[in-house]
């Protein structure tokens, strides 16, 4: 009995069901600890909106209440608010198409609410017929949905009546304007720490995705390989928001006198994240390789996952350096020392013109030599070289690893 006892306690499912419980509490604390962490990043970007949209609608409709004699004026904020929320991008050609579209759509809508009354039918019409006609002028994004949306307050919140057109136009023009002012005078965006926010989501995941990377092709784990290929895919969107990231701050920098003074650290920090940019496509096309390699059984010398952590860390060392206004020379070391070891993994130099290494890659290998070479090439340029130097330094641990 007691050793029946024994061997029914070593097997009491009641330990495993707590650890089962106990993991799955962790990992919804880890979800939830990101989830927290993301709202934060996002609030701390997007806040400054937020005070900006506020003070926009609220100096509008002041101005066109005061002083365009305006009972209820409506398109004066509502167009400031659409500036405001334009601040991730070209303010002034959305600024623009968002005009632009206002003027289209009153003009649809006075033309033939009159014609055809009030209604529902009419209101889509009007509608459709005003995102037509911004279609054929080859309208933006911001026009058509200015021109359908100022076309739907035209049919509903308005009696048809043809002489309110000016004053509405009016009252548009001046929420642009005084959007514009707040957006770029009153209340601008810190160029640089905007940039910094945007690049966060985007260097982050993408250099976790390349130690992930390493760590399968060292235990010749395809599925992890493609799962870290799909998380640098999925960077895309973030990829587009630091675009227009740069684009606002740039802008910013142009034209709100409060930012003039970061013109020359703004242009560095924009070489520099274009450069980044360009190699985390760099390091899609090597996880992509890669994973091919892994389909088709090629050899992975070990010196290859090295190299790409050393890479990665290169580009963390370097985003802290730029941050800390230091000097990049450690990450320029850590790049360089990664090109020698991809040298290494390709294979030792040989005496043949025709084969100059006896070649330790496959076919989707060498490909990544070349990616990889590109990547370090851009890194350097964003560390503050020019292209020229930069092709030289990886020419020369090219030569440095053939020697050795």
């Amino acid at each position: 009995m007691p050793a029946n006892q024994e061997a029914t306690a070593a097997v009491d499912p009641a330990p495993q069901r707590r650890s089962l419980v106990g993991r799955r509490l962790a990992g919804l604390r880890r979800r939830g600890q990101r989830l927290v962490r993301a709202r934060a990043w996002r609030l701390r970007l997007f806040g400054l909106l937020a005070v900006q949209a506020g003070i926009a609608a609220a100096i509008a409709w002041f101005v066109a209440y005061q002083f365009l004699d305006n009972s209820s004026p409506v398109f004066a904020p509502t167009t400031a608010v659409g500036i405001v929320a334009a601040a991730m991008g070209s303010r002034l050609r959305r600024t623009a198409e968002l005009l632009a579209g206002v003027v289209l759509g009153l003009a649809v809508g006075d033309t033939l609410m009159p014609l055809f009354g009030i209604g529902p039918w009419q209101t889509g019409l009007v509608v459709v017929l005003a995102i037509i006609v911004a279609i054929l002028l080859k309208g933006g994004g911001s026009l058509l949905t200015q021109a359908g949306g100022t076309a739907v307050l035209i049919a509903t919140l308005e009696p048809p009546v043809r002489d309110l057109s000016v004053p509405r136009f009016v009252d548009a023009a001046v929420g642009g304007l005084i959007g514009l002012a707040v957006g770029l005078l009153l209340v601008p965006i810190h160029p640089q720490r905007t940039v910094q926010r945007l690049a966060e989501p985007v260097l982050d995941p993408g250099m976790a995705a390349m130690h992930d990377l390493a760590a399968a092709l060292r235990a010749r784990d395809l599925g992890e390989a493609q799962r870290s290929l799909r998380r640098l895919r999925d960077l895309d969107p973030r990829l587009t928001a630091l675009e227009e990231g740069l684009s606002a701050a740039q802008e910013v920098v142009r034209l709100a006198p409060l930012r003039w003074r970061d013109r020359t650290s703004l242009a560095f920090y924009t070489e520099a994240v274009r450069h980044l940019e360009r190699t985390l496509h760099s390091c899609r096309s090597i996880a992509r390789r890669l994973t091919t390699a892994l389909k088709d059984d090629e050899p992975i010398p070990a010196e290859l996952p090295a190299a790409i952590d050393l890479l990665a860390n290169g580009v963390q060392t370097l985003r802290s350096s730029i941050r800390a206004r230091e000097g990049p020379h450690k990450a320029r070391e850590q790049i360089l020392m990664a090109v020698e070891l991809v040298g290494r993994a390709q294979g030792e130099a040989g005496l043949d013109p025709t084969r100059p290494h006896t070649h330790r890659l496959g076919y989707s290998g060498l490909i990544v030599v070349g990616e990889f070479r590109t990547a370090a090439h851009d890194l350097l340029i964003a560390s503050g070289l020019d292209a020229e130097r930069a092709a030289d330094l990886v020419r020369r641990a090219v030569d440095q690893d053939e020697q050795d």
